[in-house]
């Protein structure tokens, strides 16, 4: 176990807040199947039939008819296969099970629900690709929550089956390879058009690359009674989080609002400091001031006329570490610090960034060259009073860890909480399922869903967001995780209007963000335009 590890694995489980929709790793999964049986009297089979009868169900809103091929391991993931199968045949539906192990080993429920299987017995591994022939849906049921590493063997060979099969796949409760408390995937890992987790989704469905793995993910409730235990340190960020933003009142100031300090803008790189300033305005800042260059001070000030700005020392290029003491008396002000966008990465520039996250005694958020100034030197940031988040996509976290991205990449949530750990800070690692990691151990996980932001400055935005939040006096947890949410519902809202993703630039985002602060907009379906909130329930009621 890494250092880091150990390290949060003395601590007590940090409560989840309310906005959080809880993400249960293998352990408390196991911990709760364990109560529900031996403290609250379920029986385990009756777990498994209500597991297999979420699948079956859900097997008909892939395919609605034509031949099912269930693939089933020796654990309990093969007894609730086995439950598949069992009640498809009952419905008079053609259900073939190939059995990725020998039926010697299979024991406990999943035995009883194999000697249960009425008509043809099981194919072996042999016959697999015969059973696939003409499929309309594969049902994967080798590996359970508690699989971790490298799938080896048959279990191998079938999941390498199953992902060369044109029909699509249906995963039980995680894909197959897929670690469900990590996302980690390390060799054959299947990948599912749909997942049907039970009880509560699991941290690997929404962290890739299990994320990428695992299709569209519905919740099967399986009878485990109220108040099982949910000691979880990872959630999903819910639309619920737009419940801690303050809100302006008729007796506020500019300054009241929040006060945002951005300190970026060099030669070239002039409309990184001037995106995160109107993302600021956007999210709520009352007064924004840009501490940039005084070589580009009239640039910068030109293009927004609510944009306050200081000139800073320059050697005509860009920062120098004389502008320090600057930006700290304009930080007099309060409120939060935005360090980085377009700072560039002159010796000048490293030197005035790694002196001013050291020195600002306000809320600061470290973004682009404000965390390259920081390579191999994370540590130090730890020393910090003041709250600090940190924004790196995968190549900025590396160099901070000094590691290579696909490193990052591979085991996205060790490395983010290693960051955390390092340097007492939020983190926030960007991508599809922005992780927004709390030195405590917490993680806030992004549904994601806005492709929209993949384009140049979104992420000059994000930055903006966050330090307006933090101005606005949310702690850095909540003002990080807010803004990812709100981020990802402007990008989506950007995306509505103008009619594709594709036709998306960070301007547009930062348009939409007061529609994004205000509430949820309804998707074309009618439905919520939050990811997290259309995981739906098996049993029709709301994601836990």
């Amino acid at each position: 176990m890494p250092p880091q590890a150990d390290h949060l694995a003395s601590q007590p489980v940090p409560s989840l807040s309310d906005w959080l929709i809880p993400l249960l790793d293998a352990p408390t999964m196991r911990a709760v199947d364990r109560w529900a049986i031996e403290e609250q009297g379920v029986a385990g089979l009756e777990l498994m039939e209500r597991a297999g009868t979420s699948v079956a169900r859900a097997v008909e809103r892939v395919a609605a008819d034509g031949p099912v091929t269930i693939v089933c391991g020796k654990g309990n993931n093969g007894g609730d296969g086995f439950v598949v199968a069992r009640l498809l045949r009952e419905e008079g539906r053609e259900a073939r099970v190939v059995l990725a192990a020998e039926a010697r080993d299979i024991g406990g429920d999943a035995r009883t629900n194999l000697e249960r299987l009425p008509g043809a017995e099981p194919l072996p591994l042999s016959g697999m690709r015969e059973a696939l022939d003409g499929a309309s849906v594969v049902v994967d049921a080798l590996l359970g929550t508690g699989f971790q590493g490298t799938a080896r063997g048959a279990v191998a060979e079938a999941i390498a089956v199953i992902n060369a099969a044109p029909a699509p796949v249906l995963s039980v409760d995680v894909p197959s390879g897929v670690d469900a408390s990590s996302g980690v995937v390390c060799g054959e890992a299947v990948c599912a058009a749909m997942t049907v987790t039970f009880h509560a989704a699991k941290p690997g469905l929404w962290i890739r690359p299990g994320k990428a793995h695992a299709g569209e993910v519905l919740v099967g409730d399986i009878g485990i009674p109220r108040g099982a235990p949910a000691a979880s340190s990872i959630g999903l960020i819910g639309a619920a989080v737009l419940e801690q933003l303050p809100r302006r009142t008729p007796a506020g100031t500019k300054f009241s609002s929040g006060h945002v300090l951005i300190a970026g803008g060099s030669r070239g790189l002039t409309g990184a400091p001037r995106m995160t300033a109107r993302a600021s305005m956007r999210a709520g800042a009352g007064y924004v001031t840009a501490c940039v260059p005084s070589s580009q001070q009239a640039l910068i000030a030109g293009e927004l006329p609510e944009l306050m700005t200081r000139g800073l020392p320059d050697d005509g290029e860009g920062f120098t570490v004389e502008g320090v003491d600057t930006v700290l008396q304009a930080a007099g002000r309060g409120g939060a610090l935005a360090l980085g966008p377009g700072l560039g990465r002159r010796e000048g520039a490293v030197s005035f960034a790694r002196t001013l996250a050291r020195r600002s005694p306000i809320a600061t958020v470290l973004d682009a060259d404000g965390l390259n100034a920081h390579a191999g030197h994370l540590g130090e940031l730890a020393a910090r009073d003041a709250p600090t988040v940190l924004t790196p996509h995968a190549g900025e976290l590396g160099r901070l860890l000094q590691l290579d991205s696909a490193e990052i990449e591979r085991e996205r949530l060790r490395h983010v909480r290693e960051a955390s750990a390092q340097a007492r800070a939020v983190v926030v690692l960007k991508g599809d399922d922005t992780l927004v990691a709390g030195s405590d151990g917490r993680v806030a996980v992004s549904p994601g869903g806005s492709p929209a932001l993949a384009t140049a400055g979104t992420g000059d935005v994000l930055t903006g967001v966050i330090a307006a939040l933090l101005a606005q006096g949310l702690d850095q947890f909540t003002a990080a995780a807010a803004g990812v949410w709100l981020h990802a519902a402007a990008g989506r809202a950007a995306a509505r209007q103008l009619g594709a993703a594709e036709g998306v630039i960070a301007s547009d985002v930062i348009a939409a963000l007061p529609r994004a602060r205000t509430h949820a907009q309804p998707d074309r379906g009618g439905g919520t335009d939050d990811p997290g909130q259309r995981a739906p329930r098996l049993d029709g009621g709301e994601p836990r």
